[in-house]
């Protein structure tokens, strides 16, 4: 299982410390949600922390914009190094324009969905993609408890990969713990979003080696 731990969770006085600890560990890559506190009613971090992150990150910078207009950000974001760029299927209006230009960029594309937007949304698009990002809490704020229905999305969401000879990979963000991590990689995602669960741990490195191993 790829293991993303979300900084949104970590201790902002000591980003340093924190990130040390996501290089040192066993994660994949390295989970960055910004908000603007209008797609989302809250407000997280900017470019002044993504820059100075993606300095010290030995990770794969994995950004998840909750932000209104996230094609703005394109170049902006390549410029730092950005692996992955995750844009939500209800903030911009063009969403195949912006997939070509995350791509055109440099960047691997993926789309974000909330709870309550339908699979069936991405027919058009899955084949463009290199990652579907489904939301299992609303977006926003970190803590929330996981939606069991988004155990029935993620199945729906591999079919439809499967049918259409899609590479994208399942990423699931929100509530994840021992037990909804095990239900998400049953139901066929491929990677977590954790944050409180590793950045509050006793023992982050355990806590991230538990997930890695599903």
């Amino acid at each position: 299982m790829i293991v993303a731990p979300s900084l949104l969770a970590a201790d902002f006085l000591h980003l340093d410390s924190e990130v040390r600890m996501v290089n040192e560990s066993q994660a994949d890559w390295l989970h960055l949600d910004v908000m603007d506190g209008a797609f989302v009613p809250n407000i997280s971090f900017g470019f002044p922390v993504i820059e100075a992150v993606a300095k010290v990150s030995q990770k794969p910078l994995d950004v998840h914009l909750m932000t209104e207009r996230p094609e703005q950000w394109t170049e902006r974001l390549a410029a730092l190094g950005a692996t992955f760029m995750n844009v939500h299927i209800e903030a911009t209006r063009h969403l195949h324009r912006t997939v070509q230009a995350i791509r055109d960029a440099g960047m691997r594309p993926a789309v974000t969905l909330c709870p309550a937007t339908p699979v069936s949304l991405l027919e058009d698009i899955i084949t463009d993609i290199d990652m579907v990002l489904l939301m299992s809490v609303n977006p926003g704020f970190g803590g929330q408890r996981f939606i069991p229905e988004t155990l029935r999305k993620i199945s729906r969401l591999r079919s439809l990969i499967e049918a259409s000879g899609s590479k994208a990979l399942i990423e699931v963000d929100g509530g994840i713990n021992h037990t909804t991590a095990a239900q998400a990689a049953d139901a066929g995602a491929d990677a977590l979003v954790a944050g409180t669960a590793v950045f509050r741990a006793a023992d982050p490195h355990a806590e991230i080696a538990f997930y890695h191993g599903l």
